[in-house]
């Protein structure tokens, strides 16, 4: 099967009301023939692991690839160089080295993106003003996050949504116009951003005294904890001084939860309780495995995150996290970064991955 069909598939598939397990099956399947056939590091692994197109019958069957891997290796079905565009780590660990994904067409990562954004996100509104607490994607040009929230401004903000955030910094003075606007208006807003961008701005606010309460029907989307770039706020914590701050209500402040080795994001559905569980859109599963074995976990047991996301076609679409979670009934409880016996059992993933997929 040829790339461009590949992508007519997707896009179809992302843009159905939903996908039965055989369906999504099927299209699994069809992309693990594919990386097959033209990653040639992925395919070393896979015959390592005795997985071939004739012995995979089950999206679940299909070798996850350690998202560390994506620092030593060049993952790519298409070459490099003729990408549309490449995604790069933030460089948080391993010595400050990125990894990349590389997307011969930005298509189908902003259909999945604009879907399930439009489902989870924006829910009954077509359009909100949006105050954007991260950097333009001119200014970081190869960050998902970034890119992400461009996507989230065009396609759902309203002309008159701002960059809170620019290359010195944060914009207090423009966020603080933007909240007393609001205020002023009772015209719902939506502030999205790093979760460490709302800690400096929560912060500011406190420090000039300033009071940024939202009207009715406003929201907050955070993501990407804090790394270093902030202080550090328990999860219930923060959420609680989100609400109290802004006057927005925790079942109101979402989290999303992405990475640059994915072309899909996961979203819960309010934090008045955390964790809060994830769920998946339609082309996304997501197991709990055992990091060695790649063995799936009981519902309730703690394991690391693995997830198959079809849209992230051209490099792998099976993944294994460095995430602890657990599964539930509607999807998956976010625990943080796997330590102990998981985070070990990743690291051993990973030497095991680079060793076969380097021949």
């Amino acid at each position: 099967m040829t790339e461009a069909q590949i992508i007519d598939h997707l896009l179809a598939f992302i843009a159905a009301d939903g996908a039965s397990d055989e369906d999504f099956n099927r299209m699994a399947l069809e992309l693990f023939a594919y990386q097959f056939e033209n990653n040639q590091p992925y395919r070393r692994f896979c015959q390592q692991r005795e997985k071939t197109v004739r012995t995979v019958k089950s999206w679940r069957d299909i070798p996850a690839v350690p998202i560390d891997a994506f620092k030593d290796l060049t993952l790519s079905c298409c070459a490099p160089e003729d990408a549309e565009r490449f995604f790069m780590t933030s460089g948080t660990t391993k010595d400050g080295v990125r990894g990349k994904s590389y997307h011969p067409t930005l298509a189908v990562w902003d259909a999945s993106m604009t879907t399930n954004f439009r489902r989870r996100f924006m829910r009954n509104r077509e359009r909100i003003r949006m105050g954007i607490l991260f950097p333009t994607e001119e200014i970081m040009p190869n960050s998902s996050l970034a890119h992400y929230l461009a996507v989230a401004v065009r396609e759902f903000g309203t002309e008159d949504s701002h960059y809170l955030v620019h290359e010195d910094g944060l914009d207090t003075m423009r966020a603080v116009l933007e909240l007393a606007h609001a205020e002023q208006t009772g015209e719902p807003y939506a502030l999205l951003g790093a979760s460490y961008s709302f800690v400096h701005l929560m912060d500011a606010l406190k420090e000039n005294d300033e009071i940024g309460f939202l009207p009715a029907g406003s929201k907050i989307m955070d993501t990407g904890g804090f790394k270093g770039q902030s202080r550090e706020v328990a999860p219930d914590d923060f959420y609680k001084q989100l609400s109290s701050t802004f006057g927005v209500p925790r079942s109101q402040c979402i989290n999303m939860y992405g990475m640059t080795e994915l072309s899909s994001q996961f979203y819960d559905a309010g934090n008045e309780t955390c964790p809060s569980v994830k769920s998946v859109p339609h082309w996304i599963r997501t197991r709990v495995v055992n990091p060695l074995t790649n063995e799936e976990l009981p519902r309730g047991e703690k394991g690391v995150l693995a997830h198959c996301d079809l849209a992230h076609f051209n490099v792998v679409s099976t993944i294994l996290t460095e995430d602890a979670g657990i599964a539930t009934e509607d999807g998956f409880l976010l625990l943080g970064r796997a330590d102990g016996a998981e985070a070990q059992g990743c690291s051993m993933a990973v030497e095991e991955f680079l060793k076969a997929a380097k021949g």
